[in-house]
């Protein structure tokens, strides 16, 4: 790209990002914590770790939520809830007071930031020891999230599962498997997303997006060929699919970019990227 073409990208990145918003009622998001970035090429919104921002100072978290509720954006979902090593949800060392305490904290910010989505994934948190029975594994899983449903519920935000691919997580892989554990939860504030890279790596059908549409509320998106920001339509022959899918099932929250890449490399030609793959 010339300097010029740069130049005018960056121009006219919020403009065509603002009018396809309207049109489509998805907003695209960018999981990072950089407002600045995202808003000078036309994002709609951030993803921080929830996990970070439960880790701030008072002092910290009073500054950032400043500077970022000075900009035009929000932190309209969060990822990563729990990274903190001694929070388990799955073994013999779970503490639940433990984990209300870390969550009625946490939620609170991330809703003073404006979210209404927090993704569970945290694989730390939820993988299932060696040995562990794997019936009492899910049990403890749907006890959590009854638990954070309550909380989540106080803050008006809704905790959505993320399905992570098996080499990160042993337990909820697919889209299929965290629709069954929502129903088996049932609870208003816990629904799911859909991760395309984790979607990829499983080899699930696009078909999941219509089979959990009145569950999914959320979504993470990366070229799946080395978890990169997404530039082109041509770079995965998934794609075509996974966006008609999108298309018939309705959805209308955010979908976010997860992955490797940079605002001034990347962004403008990600933003373009989903421009055209949901007009």
């Amino acid at each position: 790209m010339t300097r010029r073409g740069f130049l005018w990208a960056v121009i006219l990145a919020p403009l065509l990002a603002r009018a396809f918003e309207r049109k489509s009622g998805i907003k695209v998001g960018v999981c990072t914590r950089d407002f600045a970035g995202a808003a000078q090429y036309g994002f709609d919104y951030i993803e921080p770790s929830a996990a970070d921002i439960a880790a701030m100072s008072a002092d910290d978290f009073r500054q950032f939520s400043s500077a970022l509720l000075a900009s035009p954006l929000r932190c309209e979902a969060f990822n990563g809830l729990i990274r903190r090593p001694d929070l388990k949800v799955v073994g013999n060392e779970v503490s639940t007071s433990a984990l209300r305490e870390y969550l009625n904290s946490c939620l609170e910010r991330c809703r003073t930031l404006g979210a209404s989505v927090v993704v569970w994934g945290s694989a730390g948190s939820r993988n299932v020891p060696e040995g562990f029975p794997r019936d009492r594994a899910q049990q403890q899983i749907a006890d959590f999230l009854h638990l954070a449903g309550d909380i989540a519920a106080a803050h008006d935000l809704v905790i959505a599962i993320e399905p992570l691919r098996h080499q990160e997580s042993n337990i909820l892989n697919t889209g299929a498997e965290a629709l069954e554990m929502v129903r088996r939860v049932n609870h208003p504030k816990v629904r799911m997303i859909i991760d395309y890279y984790h979607m990829r790596e499983e080899n699930e059908e696009p078909s999941i997006l219509e089979t959990a549409k009145r569950e999914i509320v959320h979504l993470h998106f990366a070229n799946p060929h080395g978890r990169l920001w997404p530039h082109d339509l041509a770079e995965d022959d998934h794609y075509a699919a996974f966006f008609a899918a999108l298309k018939k099932s309705g959805f209308s929250g955010g979908i976010s970019v997860e992955g490797k890449g940079k605002f001034e490399t990347d962004g403008a030609a990600a933003r373009s990227f989903f421009n055209q793959a949901l007009a």
